[in-house]
């Protein structure tokens, strides 16, 4: 009785009209109403309401009614369209940094011209003329036309004091694209992170508070997915003293599921955005990002990470190597030289300059106990880096800490 006024109650009010399984069970002595519903691309809605109020979804562990974005979103979804693949009619090519991306595909050793351009759909047909997809200006628009068509397309960093949000140490708004937050992002997070060293033989290995090749992975999974269509939201990296944060604006693609994510399943949100990134060797296989991150954790002696829906969003949670002494960070002139990859001799050798020593290439061979070609590059990698600076003559002259 209760399957049948159930499966007349979905019949009455639900448009267009589903066919759910519904099924009583049991579960440890406990009778229970078992209902399956196939994923078929919506948006479905309460009749009563129409199509415009009465699309409801389901947002951590509340439904809503879902908003104008959420709505079109269902509706692209339906018609099989991405977002990222939407034109911008007032804008023009001249408004995409076409020599940086030229750039970049050089690097993989291909070649972007026009026809490579439409073929990615970086520029798209509109009314008779190439306009840039929204997917070219989020990776390659200038810095106005960004702020024009999509001012939420970027990344936010910040170091809070303790484990909550109360007190800022550190932030960086990045200011280029979200592919440019995938090089600074990292330089944020070591200058606000801590490292152990551990001595294996004959050699000193020095272990990252997090695991970087998986926080890599989660930041460009959440640049390659982020719902960029929910206005006010952006990309958030948040280091707390025990944990790291990456946080991307959207709940999973729809059809996908936490369960399906850690067994593989592919869905994309963005497929211009993800496909360009495929393309410049920063994405691996579709599917494979969930159990990269998880590997690399595990291969380096880090905790599993978490992952969270949370409602509009999706957020990856790094906890601490164990061997790491995890808590505030201090910004003395050292611990700021975390902001660029550097090994243990340049630290030391910045920390000598920083204490007033004049110290040249003879010294940290001799302290390190390395060739005078190493501690030459060591030294010239820094005043390259902006680090360090060169004052007076050749002969005479001296390093100094900027």
């Amino acid at each position: 009785l209760a399957e049948e006024r159930l499966a007349n109650a979905v019949a009455d009010n639900i448009r267009p009209a589903m066919q759910p399984e519904i099924e009583i069970t049991t579960c440890n002595g406990k009778t229970l109403l078992l209902v399956r519903v196939p994923f078929w691309r919506g948006p479905f809605y309460l009749k009563a309401e129409g199509t415009e109020r009465g699309v409801y979804v389901r947002l951590g562990s509340t439904s809503r009614s879902a908003g104008p974005e959420l709505l079109a979103e269902l509706q692209r979804n339906h018609s099989g369209l991405s977002f990222d693949l939407t034109p911008c009619p007032d804008l023009s090519p001249d408004d995409l940094e076409i020599e940086k991306a030229k750039k970049l595909f050089a690097s993989g050793k291909m070649v972007l011209d026009d026809a490579k351009l439409a073929s990615l759909a970086i520029v798209v047909p509109f009314a008779g003329r190439m306009v840039p997809s929204l997917g070219g200006v989020i990776l390659f628009g200038s810095d106005a036309a960004r702020l024009t068509v999509c001012p939420d397309a970027r990344v936010s960093c910040a170091r809070f004091r303790g484990n909550d949000k109360t007190e800022f140490l550190d932030s960086l708004d990045i200011e280029g694209t979200v592919l440019d937050a995938i090089v600074e992002v990292p330089r944020f997070i070591r200058r606000n992170t801590r490292t152990a060293a551990r001595i294996e033989g004959m050699y000193r290995r020095e272990i990252p508070e997090y695991p970087e090749v998986a926080v890599r992975e989660a930041l460009v999974n959440a640049v390659a997915h982020a719902a960029y269509f929910q206005s006010g939201m952006r990309i958030m990296v948040a280091i707390y003293d025990d944990r790291l944060e990456i946080q991307n604006p959207g709940p999973f693609p729809f059809g996908l599921t936490i369960t399906e994510l850690k067994a593989g399943v592919s869905k994309i949100r963005n497929r211009m955005i993800a496909r360009i990134m495929h393309l410049l060797h920063m994405m691996e296989e579709w599917g494979s990002g969930y159990q990269r991150i998880k590997d690399a954790c595990s291969s380096g002696g880090y905790p599993e990470p978490e992952w969270q829906e949370l409602g509009a969003a999706v957020r990856v949670i790094f906890r601490p190597h164990p061997d790491v002494e995890h808590g505030e960070t201090v910004h003395d002139p050292v611990n700021d030289l975390v902001n660029d990859p550097v090994n243990e001799r340049q630290k030391w050798y910045v920390e000598q300059l920083a204490a007033g020593a004049k110290i040249k290439a003879t010294d940290l061979a001799r302290y390190w106990n390395v060739s005078q070609v190493t501690a030459k590059r060591d030294i010239a990698d820094l005043k390259h880096r902006g680090v360090i600076e060169f004052i007076g003559s050749p002969k005479t002259g001296f390093y100094r800490r900027k």
